[in-house]
């Protein structure tokens, strides 16, 4: 997997943890950084964290699927940004405002947005995509974009909020043609 689809994927995974700080943010009126920093480290390391899971549960399949891997990794990610699409439609407004100075909302939010990630793990053992990088890469773009998230959020949340996750969804299901694309043609 070349480094822009790596990139991409990290976009679209931290779409979702993005959302959910820029609209969490608005709440954070004292201690910006501070918060800030927290939620991002939280969302930046369950989302690195999940992939890995997802990869040693699919390196113990990926034998079994080799001639149908690029189906499952198209089918995987498409259900995935499918799925961030249709949440974002579908939520009402102000639904994902949290209180990111609880530890037990800030896990569960973070466990919550990093699903997608555990899949995606999936999908990279299936196509034997090493897992090192990638989980940096995702790490690394997700605590980035939460901490700005949060630090931004309350100058910017109406305007992200019902936008971000359905660029995240398109951009995974871009990702997914592209696979399936490549496998079917080269």
């Amino acid at each position: 997997m070349d480094g822009i689809s790596t990139l991409l994927i990290a976009l679209g995974l931290a779409m979702d943890a993005f959302a959910v700080s820029v609209t969490s943010g608005v709440t954070v009126t004292r201690d910006r950084l501070k918060i800030a920093f927290k939620a991002a480290f939280f969302f930046g390391t369950f989302q690195a964290f999940m992939p890995v899971i997802g990869w040693f549960g699919g390196s113990e399949f990926s034998d079994f699927v080799t001639g149908y891997d690029h189906w499952i990794a198209f089918g995987l990610l498409t259900l995935i940004g499918g799925r961030m699409i249709h949440g974002s439609v579908t939520a009402e407004p102000g639904e994902r405002v949290a209180n990111l100075l609880d530890l037990r909302v800030l896990t569960f939010l973070a466990v919550a947005t990093s699903i997608d990630a555990l899949a995606v793990g999936v999908t990279f053992a299936f196509l034997e995509v090493p897992i090192l990088l990638p989980v940096a890469v995702i790490g690394i773009v997700t605590f980035v974009l939460s901490f700005l998230g949060v630090y931004i959020g309350n100058r910017f949340a109406g305007f992200f909020e019902d936008r971000i996750e359905i660029v995240g969804g398109v951009i995974l299901i871009g990702i997914g043609l592209k696979i399936l694309l490549e496998d079917l043609v080269f």
